[in-house]
């Protein structure tokens, strides 16, 4: 039976459903609040709201009284199909006075008995946001005011389920913000990457409302992703997982530099077998990345099916800058500490190595000061001799010292220019050997583009360092292969010890007793790589072999 009251009652429970719309600001009070209403003004059996999914083009049971079971079970009903997808197709009222003879998607409709339907859209400012309908489980005629009132509460339900939509999404911004700022503190409050990763895993996790999250960093040499942190994935980084860039989940997100979701991990391409044997359902992943370098990848997963949403992924990648930014100061500190020990350690040792000649030629000027007058022609020209070689040891450690000053400060300007390597490798071997014997063979046609000043320096202390520990015969030759000048310097002594190798040119490191100063290869490898070259060492069984590789167009 229809609605039949006087005009100040209908008023009266018109208002009652508006201040239902109208006072709560969360959906699912209000849609609540909404229907329990609606159903006591047009005393029917059930009430549901479907919202549209603009994604799907599909409508979404949301809300129900006396069809609960809709909204439990998720139904989905396309736009045009059904009795609730022609009420949003049509943008009109539709009623259905028998339900047992009409076309309708749900079978909860008839399993429930519902036997006459009315629904209304829900329309906000020319946007379709989903229908409303009710339902009577015995037969009945709805008239045009069942249509009317059905239809206000539903023009007035749609303003305020706008207005929650907005509040919602407000507040979820808000949230995003703070949950954003949770993690900039974490970020900003550790210096060292385990306590930053100690902190920031656990948060994102909550966040995301994820049960794993994990950070691979990439190692550019091998190319691949190492595990470094992870909650949930422990066993991730105590195996020491590695993979390789551009294969399996991780690998492609560092490969694309996009963010990759995945909706099934047991159907997916993955290298890691862990996510499998904890039973990882859905993943998603981003790139770390800053100065458009990828630095790893932050992917958070569940142990259940989950559809992440975009919504997810731009809330994951605002973390992942965040993440990333972190990570970059952490190594920044990290580096600046290390630069001090270095430095502190250099001035300490570079005092030490200075004091030995300083003190030889004090030494000896005292003696020659105090009492030279007595000393014979033999033991003036021996002191002499001595004075001179560490006068010009101190020399030449001054003039090293100076040269790694320059480097360090980047004030060394490389200026190539086309150049005949035969008489400049020739100038150096003459100024370094000293008469000593050296086998130099170099194509007296070859030239390259090249600094000198780099080359001079480089193949000046390779040679040095072949006199000083290797032994004869030392050969320095020449080629130009792939593009690369390659100017290597040979000999045969007892070669490098192996313990020695890892730290070959690092300063100060001297694989003997042999007097040197330990800082020649350093200086050659710095002056190399200012030139985008490198000094390479080649294991032989026997003697030494340093190439300067040097690209030359």
């Amino acid at each position: 039976m229809s609605v039949r009251r006087d005009d100040a009652e209908r008023v009266r429970r018109l208002q009652r459903v508006t201040d239902a719309a109208l006072s709560h600001l969360a959906l699912e009070d209000l849609l609540g609040a909404l229907l329990v209403r609606t159903r006591e003004v047009l005393e029917v059996d059930t009430t549901a709201v479907l919202l549209f999914d603009p994604a799907t083009e599909e409508l979404v049971a949301r809300a129900a009284l006396g069809l609960e079971e809709e909204v439990e079970s998720g139904v989905r009903i396309p736009i045009g199909k059904g009795f609730a997808g022609r009420v949003a197709a049509s943008r009109s009222p539709v009623v259905l006075d028998d339900v047992d003879h009409a076309d309708v998607l749900n079978p909860l409709l008839r399993e429930k008995g519902v036997k006459s339907m009315l629904g209304v859209p829900l329309i906000a400012e020319g946007e379709i946001l989903g229908v409303m309908h009710v339902g009577s489980l015995t037969p009945r005629k709805f008239g045009n005011e069942d249509i009317e009132f059905l239809q206000f509460v539903g023009d007035r339900a749609a303003i305020a389920i706008e207005h929650a939509r907005l509040y919602e999404a407000e507040r979820a911004a808000r949230v995003r913000l703070e949950n954003l700022q949770q993690v900039t503190d974490a970020a900003l409050s550790h210096l060292s990457l385990d306590a930053l990763f100690d902190q920031l895993l656990t948060r994102i996790r909550s966040i995301l409302h994820a049960d794993t999250c994990a950070v691979l960093m990439l190692d550019v040499d091998a190319q691949e992703l190492v595990a470094r942190a992870a909650v949930g994935l422990e066993e991730e980084v105590e195996a020491g997982v590695r993979i390789p860039l551009g294969r399996g989940f991780a690998g492609r997100v560092a490969a694309s530099r996009t963010p990759v979701i995945l909706d099934d991990v047991d159907h997916a391409d993955v290298v890691n077998p862990i996510l499998r044997e904890k039973g990882i359902k859905s993943m998603l992943g981003v790139p770390l990345l800053v100065r458009d370098e990828v630095l790893g990848v932050l992917h958070v997963g569940t142990l259940r099916h989950r559809k992440f949403t975009q919504d997810d992924v731009a809330l994951l990648e605002l973390v992942a800058e965040r993440v990333a930014l972190a990570i970059e100061r952490t190594h920044v500190h990290e580096e600046i500490v290390r630069l001090d020990e270095m430095r502190l350690n250099f001035v300490a040792v570079a005092s030490h190595e200075l004091r030995t000649p300083a003190a030889a030629v004090y030494g000896i000027l005292a003696t020659l000061r105090s009492r030279g007058d007595t000393l014979s022609a033999d033991q003036q020209e021996e002191l002499g001799e001595t004075l001179w070689e560490q006068a010009d040891r101190m020399r030449r450690l001054i003039e090293q010292l100076l040269d790694l000053s320059r480097l360090d400060a980047r004030r060394v300007n490389v200026e190539p220019r086309l150049v005949a390597l035969a008489p400049l490798l020739g100038g150096v071997v003459a100024a370094v050997a000293e008469g000593r014997n050296v086998d130099v063979e170099v194509d007296p046609t070859l030239e390259a583009i090249v600094d000198p000043l780099v080359i001079e320096r480089v193949v000046s202390n390779l040679l040095a360092n072949a006199l000083l520990h290797g032994a004869s015969p030392i050969t320095l030759t020449t080629a130009r292969i792939d593009r690369h000048l390659r100017i290597a310097v040979e000999d045969s002594g007892e070669g490098v010890a192996a313990d020695v190798v890892p730290r070959l040119f690092e300063r100060f490191e001297r694989g003997g007793e042999t007097g040197g100063s330990g800082l020649g290869l350093a200086i050659a490898k710095a002056y190399a790589n200012a030139h985008g070259g490198d000094v390479l060492y080649d294991r032989r069984d026997r003697g030494a072999r340093f190439e300067l590789v040097i690209p030359v167009g």
